[in-house]
This record gives C-alpha cells, structure tokens and sequence, in this order.
C-alpha cells in the first residue's frame, strides 16, 4: 500500500541526503497520476492503486523539506523544455510511451496545468469511440490502444486468434500470458511478420493521437520519450510520416517530431527544477532562472 512506498522513498531520500555534499534545500517527486497541486495530494494514480494519497504532507513531515509532487510526464516536458531537446521553443508537446502513455505541454512558454491541475492527459484522449476498455474507466483512450500494457494485451488476443502466426512471440516470452510489449519489441527486431503488424497497427493509433494534439494546440515540436519509444527506434520515423498524412497542413509548417534528448532523467530533471522554482515563489514556470 502507501504507506509502504511512502516509507521506501523516505528511506531513499535520507540516504542519498546522508551522502550528498551540500544541504537540501527542497524536494521534488513525479508520479504517475493526477496530483492536487498545492496539497500534493495524489488523487489518482492508476498505476499503484492510490486514492487521494496526501504524499507531499506525509514527505514533508518526516523529511523537514518543501517537496513539490506533480504528474511523472508534465515534468519530463519541463525538463525537456528548459534543457533538453525543447531548448528555445516555446510551444512543445511531451509523449512519453511506456506502460501507459503520458503527456506534458508547454504554451506560449508555460506549463499547461488546468484549473485543476489535471492537463497534459493526452494518453486518455478517446481515439476510438466505445472502444477498449482503458484503467481510467473510459473506453477507447490512446493509452488503451499504444501503452505498453495494451501493446501486450493485444498481441496475446493476436495470438489466441491466430497461434500458428503467434509462434515467435510465444517462443520469445515463454507463454501466451507472458507477451509483453517488450516480447513484441524482441520479435519485430528478429523479423517476425506479427510482431511487424502488431508495431505498424500501434503507430497507426498512436499517430491517431498525435493528429488531434498537432490540431488542438499547434505545438512546434513534439517530443517522444519512454521505454516502448526507446525500444523501437523506427517506430517514430513510422509516426512522423502517418502524421505528416493526416494532420493538418498549416500546422505542420513548422512542425518538429524528435525523441526525448535527456532520456529516462528527463523527469527527475524536470521536477527538481518546478520544486526549485516553486521554492523561489516563480509560480509562472515560465521563464528559465536558475
């Protein structure tokens, strides 16, 4: 539960704080869920099962520091932003594909939070009207369709439909319930005709997705991160191009699609920095002081 995690990060941090050479001035956390932003309280992270979790009081109290707790993705893209791949662009958009599919954007040089805190959500977009079911409760989210935990739970009913074109997948997870996004990942590199059907179909939707952000918000860059985008390096050149076909032409102009530069440290840079900021009272997240 919680508290369990809770007291795992306390212990981490104290130990990191205990080896480091200069004093803490505050802390930041990202986690994966929607997060009550002056509170911190996390009030639904899908991922751990947490409800209404008041992480920032619980940190605050037993490590005697300011903690800032915001969305895992939203601080990627302010990462990315201040000192990644969005250096100097000031309309960006941040994807991250792994088990789920999160998102982060900066407009007009600032941070896109909602008025409650909730924006960025871009892996629950519906792309398919009472489609599959997705863990936010809705039906028919990207998420549902590109996460990691889709792409695998579809190339299982691929193989259950069709278990003599499933072979190479079985054989490289061991099971049928043990496919994985990785296992496709593995199969599409050795060349296996399903894992490359199961790859093409995913970009397809998650192109889908991208389609509607490029539309809505008219970013200049889009920024790919997360472990399915890492572990199919092809696959973005894929979505860039089925983009290219759909989006519409004036805002693809000026339109840039590229990986994450700052890789798995994207957020934990991009948090450090909004907990530093908030610190200093720069409640705009605009601007790139140091």
């Amino acid at each position: 539960g919680p508290d369990g995690v809770i007291a795992d990060i306390i212990g981490c941090v104290n130990g990191c704080l205990g080896k480091a050479s200069e004093s803490a001035k505050a802390l930041g956390i990202g986690i994966a869920g929607q997060i009550e932003k002056d509170a911190g309280i996390v009030r639904f992270a899908p991922n751990l099962g947490w409800h209404n979790v008041p992480l920032q009081a619980k940190l605050e109290e037993a490590l005697a520091l300011p903690v800032t707790v915001t969305n895992d993705v939203r601080a990627a893209a302010y990462g990315e932003w201040l000192y990644g791949s969005g250096q100097g662009v000031n309309d960006l958009v941040c994807l991250f594909v792994g088990t789920g599919v999160g998102g982060g954007i900066i407009s007009g040089g600032r941070l896109l939070e909602g008025c409650n805190n909730t924006g960025g959500e871009l892996g629950h977009m519906t792309i398919v009207r009472d489609g599959r079911q997705c863990h936010c409760r809705n039906q028919g989210c990207l998420e549902a369709y590109a996460g990691g935990w889709a792409i695998g739970e579809r190339a299982q009913e691929a193989v259950r439909n069709d278990p003599q074109a499933g072979q190479a997948l079985i054989a490289v997870a061991g099971g049928i319930e043990k496919i994985s996004a990785a296992t496709v990942t593995e199969a599409h590199a050795s060349g296996d005709p399903l894992a490359h059907s199961l790859v093409e179909e995913t970009a397809n939707f998650l192109a889908a997705g991208i389609v509607g952000i490029v539309n809505a918000f008219n970013p200049c860059l889009i920024v790919l991160g997360g472990g399915v985008i890492q572990g199919l390096p092809q696959y973005v050149s894929l979505v860039e191009h089925i983009v290219h076909l759909k989006a519409l032409e004036a805002a693809l102009e000026e339109l840039r699609i590229v990986t994450t530069a700052l890789g798995d440290k994207a957020g934990v840079i991009g948090v450090a920095a909004l907990a530093r900021h908030r610190l200093s009272k720069d409640e705009s997240y605009g601007g790139k002081s140091t």
